[in-house]
C-alpha cells in the first residue's frame, strides 16, 4: 500500500474555519460555492429533542470539529448511528489526528445538508448505507482532526514564543518541554481560531496510530444503557398528537369510503383524516389512537389490488427462469462448452420475501413551522427525505430541518427511496393544517405488513466440469424484482435492463472459470421492495457458494481445496478462506450427525469467509453450534466494533437461514409479528469466533458483509452431515 504522507487537500475536502470571541474553534469542510456568513444553531444531538443555540457565531454549519473553551471536542457526524458504531468510528478518526483524549470527545448528529455532509461515494447526497460510513469518511475526518491540531500548535507557538516543531500534543494537552509550558485545547481554542487554515496537513503513518486499531469505548453505550439516548419514540413536544394509519389490507388497494364516527367517539381521539395511502387516526397518546383506529369502518377498493399467493408467484418465477434474460455477464461460449462438458450439474434455488424487522418500527415526529418543517427522526437518507417532504408541502428542501436521532436498527429500511413513512407523516400534518406536531407510530404489525421487503428471487444454475472435475462453464440466471427501478438511482444502477444490485455477487464471480454467463429476468409486482442488509448478496452468495460445494462434491474434492484452486487470482478472497479454515480446524473429524461447511464472499469491498458447524438431532431438528469468521476489511478502525458487526451481521443472516420469511395468501401478508416472522433467539446463537486480517489497506465496511455468508456455510455444513442438498431458504431438513 502507498503510505499516506503530506497530502494536498482536494477542493471537495478544503478545510475552513471561522470563529467568534468566546466560542472556541470550529473546523469543517467547505465545498466550492458555500457561504459561511450566517449564524447557526447546533443541531439536536442524540440526547436532545431540538436545537440548542450555542452562541451567535459566524461559521458555516458544516463543521466536523468544534473545540470549546470548556475543553470539549465535539465531532459532528454526518452518518446515522443505528447500532453499527458509526459515532464511535468516525469520532476515532478525528481524535487520532487531533491527539485528543478520548474522554473529551463528544459526538453530535449533523444537520441535513447535502452541500456539506454528503456521502463522498454518492455525490451530492447525504445518507448512510452500503457500508460506506467509515470508508467514505476515512481521510475526510482525519484531515479535519489534523488541521485542528496544527492550528492549536500554531497558536501555542505564538503564545509561548517557541518553535512549532518543539511542541508536542498528547491526550488533549500541548506541551513545550524546555520552556515548561502546557495548555489544554480549551485554553488555546480562541487563539487557534485566529490561525490560518493549513493548506496541507500531515497525516499519521499507521505505525503512529494510538487510537485507530484499538478498542476504545463506544460513544453511544452509556446513553443507551442509562436510558438517556434519544430515539424518535422518546420525543415529546407540546401539544403533540400521535398518529396511527390504517393501511390497505392488500398492496394496490385504496380507500373507497370510511365511517369515522366510532373512532372519533373513542376518548382521546382528536382527528380522523384520509391520506393518500390510508386513513390516519390522531390521538392524545398511542393507545387512544390505536383504539380509534380499531374502531374505524373502512371499505377498500381492491379492483387493482395484488391477489396472488406465494406458491403462484414461485411457479411464475420458475417458468421465467427457463428463459434467457438481460445479460449481466457473458464470457466465452457457455452453451457450447456445456454441451461438451464431461459432467453437467444443475440447481434451482428459491428465496422468499424478507422483512427488515428492526427493533424500532418505523416512526417519525414532524412539526410545521411558518418558515418550514422540522423533523425528529433516526434518518438514514436525509437528502431524499428532505426533497420528498418538501414536495408534500410545496416548499424548498432547505426548509426541511431534520434533527438526526438514534435509530433502533434499520438494515436499510429507513433509507427508503420513496421516503414512504416520512411522506405519510407529512400528509397527516398537512391534513390537520399543521396545527399540532405529529408523531407517526407504526405498530409491529404495520411494520411487518407495509412492504418494502427484500424481494423474492429464483436462481437457476448450470455448470459443466471437465474430466478432472474443474468447472469449465457456468450459467447463472436470476429472477426477481428490481429495487432500483423507479428510484433516483435508476439512471446509474440499471444498465441495459440489469439492476446491478440484483446480480451483485454473481456477475462478479471471483472463481477462475473460463466460460461464464449471468442474466436477469426482472419481474414487476405491486409488492413494494427495497434493499435489505447486504442487498443482492443476500441471495447470490447462497446460490454461488452452495453450488460451488456441489461442484466440489461432484469432483470428489475437498470444498476448501476446490475453492483454493479457483481463487488463485484473488488473494484477499483466498486469505480469508485460508484463515477461516485454519482457525476452524478444517478437516478434523466430526462426530455422527455433525457437519462442517464453508463459504466465502465479497460484498462492499470487504472479504468474509465463514465456517459453520452443525448438529443434526434425532428429531430432524438441527442446531448451529459454532461459527468461525475471517474478515478482511482493510484497517480495522475499532476491532471490537468490527467483531460486533461480524457477530451481529452473521446472526441477522442466520435468522433468514433458519426461519424468517414473508409469504402471501391471496395477496395478504401472512406474517404479522415476531411469533410468525421469527428472528434469531438467544438460544439459537452459536459460539462465534472472529478473526480480523491484519491490513494496511484503507478501511471498508463491516455492517453488512457478514450477513450473506452464513446461510451457505450452514447449508454446506448440513449437506456434509446429511447428504441432502439445500436449495431453498429458510433451510428445512427433509423427513
Amino acid at each position: 500500500m502507498k503510505q499516506e504522507g503530506k497530502t494536498s487537500l482536494s477542493r471537495r475536502q478544503f478545510l475552513v474555519m471561522t470563529a467568534a470571541t468566546g466560542t472556541g474553534l470550529t473546523l469543517g469542510m467547505l465545498l466550492p460555492g458555500c457561504s459561511r456568513e450566517e449564524p447557526v444553531q447546533s443541531q439536536a444531538g442524540p440526547g436532545k429533542a431540538g436545537g440548542e443555540v450555542i452562541a451567535p457565531i459566524r461559521f458555516e454549519p458544516n463543521a466536523f470539529v468544534r473545540i470549546g473553551t470548556d475543553n470539549r471536542v465535539t465531532v459532528i457526524i454526518k452518518h446515522l448511528e443505528m447500532g453499527q458504531g458509526t459515532y464511535t468510528g468516525l469520532a476515532t478518526l478525528v481524535a487520532e489526528e487531533l491527539d485528543a483524549a478520548w474522554s473529551q470527545i463528544n459526538v453530535e448528529g449533523a444537520p441535513a445538508d447535502a452541500n456539506t455532509y454528503n456521502n463522498l461515494f454518492w455525490g451530492k447526497m447525504q445518507g448512510t448505507g452500503g457500508s460506506t460510513a467509515i470508508a467514505n469518511s476515512y481521510e475526510q475526518m482525519r484531515k479535519a482532526g489534523a488541521a485542528a491540531r496544527e492550528m492549536l500548535i500554531a497558536a501555542a507557538a505564538k503564545k509561548w514564543q517557541v518553535a512549532e516543531g518543539d511542541i508536542t500534543v498528547q491526550a488533549g494537552l500541548l506541551r513545550h518541554q524546555t520552556g515548561g509550558h502546557q495548555a489544554s485545547f480549551g485554553e488555546l481554542a480562541e487563539l487557534a481560531a485566529q490561525e490560518a487554515v493549513p493548506e496541507d496537513v500531515l497525516l499519521k503513518e499507521p505505525e503512529e496510530f494510538r487510537l485507530i486499531g484499538t478498542r476504545v469505548p463506544r460513544k453511544d453505550s452509556n446513553a443507551k444503557t442509562n436510558g438517556t439516548a434519544m430515539f424518535t419514540q422518546d420525543v415529546k413536544l407540546p401539544g403533540m398528537l400521535t398518529a396511527l394509519v390504517a393501511h390497505p389490507p392488500r398492496f394496490g388497494a385504496t380507500v373507497k369510503s370510511f365511517a369515522a364516527g366510532k373512532a372519533r367517539a373513542v376518548p382521546g381521539v382528536d382527528a380522523v383524516v384520509e391520506i393518500p395511502n390510508g386513513v390516519a387516526v390522531l390521538g392524545k397518546d398511542f393507545w387512544s389512537a390505536k383504539k380509534g383506529r380499531d374502531a374505524l369502518q373502512i371499505e377498500w377498493d381492491e379492483s387493482s389490488a395484488f391477489t396472488l399467493g406465494s406458491d403462484e408467484l414461485l411457479a411464475q418465477y420458475k417458468a421465467l427462469s427457463e428463459k434467457p434474460g438481460s445479460v449481466a455477464r457473458n464470457d466465452g461460449d457457455v452453451p457450447g462448452v456445456l454441451l461438451s462438458a464431461s459432467k453437467r450439474l444443475k440447481a434451482t434455488l428459491e428465496f422468499p420475501f424478507l422483512a427488515h424487522a428492526a427493533l424500532e418500527p418505523m416512526n417519525c415526529v414532524m412539526q410545521r413551522h411558518q418558515d418550514g418543517v422540522e423533523i425528529w427522526n433516526g434518518d438514514q437518507f436525509q437528502t431524499g427525505d428532505q426533497k420528498a417532504v418538501a414536495g408534500v408541502f410545496g416548499i424548498a428542501p432547505e426548509q426541511v430541518k431534520i434533527n438526526m436521532l438514534y435509530a433502533g436498527g434499520s438494515f436499510g429500511r429507513r433509507a427508503n427511496p420513496q421516503s414512504d413513512y416520512l411522506i405519510e407523516t407529512a400528509a397527516i400534518v398537512k391534513a390537520v393544517g399543521g396545527e399540532a406536531p405529529v408523531k407517526l407510530v407504526w405498530t409491529r404489525e404495520d411494520d411487518m405488513r407495509a412492504g418494502y421487503y427484500r424481494p423474492m428471487y429464483v436462481h437457476k444454475l448450470e455448470a459443466g466440469l471437465d474430466a478432472d472435475g474443474n468447472p469449465v462453464a457456468w450459467q447463472h440466471r436470476i429472477v426477481g424484482q428490481s429495487i432500483i427501478a423507479g428510484t433516483v438511482f435508476e439512471v446509474g444502477m440499471v444498465k441495459d435492463g440489469v439492476d446491478v444490485t440484483s446480480v451483485e455477487g454473481a456477475s462478479n464471480l471471483p472463481y477462475a472459470i473460463p466460460n461464464i454467463s449471468v442474466d436477469l429476468q426482472t419481474t414487476t409486482l405491486p409488492v413494494p421492495v427495497q434493499w435489505w442488509r447486504s442487498v443482492g448478496s443476500t441471495h447470490t452468495a447462497f446460490a454461488v457458494e452452495t453450488f460451488i460445494d456441489q461442484l466440489a462434491l461432484a469432483a470428489n474434492r475437498d470444498p476448501v481445496e476446490y475453492r483454493r484452486t479457483l481463487l488463485k487470482g484473488h488473494p484477499r478472497h483466498l486469505g480469508v478462506l485460508e484463515l477461516a479454515a485454519q482457525k476452524s480446524d478444517w478437516g478434523s473429524p466430526m462426530g455422527a450427525g455433525r457437519g462442517r461447511g464453508i463459504a466465502v464472499h465479497e460484498s462492499f469491498n470487504t472479504f468474509v469467509a465463514q465456517v459453520a458447524e452443525v448438529t443434526v438431532h434425532a428429531d430432524r431438528i438441527f442446531s448451529v453450534d459454532r461459527v468461525v469468521i475471517a474478515v478482511d476489511c482493510g484497517i480495522a478502525v475499532n476491532p471490537d466494533i468490527v467483531r460486533a458487526q461480524m457477530e451481529g451481521g452473521m446472526g441477522f443472516g442466520l435468522a433468514a437461514a433458519l426461519s424468517s420469511e414473508i409469504t402471501f395468501s391471496e395477496g395478504h401478508v401472512v406474517q404479522s409479528n415476531f411469533h410468525d416472522y421469527t428472528v434469531l433467539r438467544i438460544n439459537q446463537m452459536p459460539k462465534v469466533e472472529v478473526h480480523i486480517v491484519n491490513s494496511a489497506q484503507p478501511p471498508t465496511g463491516v455492517g453488512e458483509p457478514a450477513t450473506p455468508v452464513i446461510a451457505p456455510a450452514v447449508a454446506n455444513a448440513l449437506s456434509a452431515a446429511t447428504g441432502q442438498r439445500f436449495n431453498r431458504l429458510p433451510l428445512k431438513l427433509s423427513a
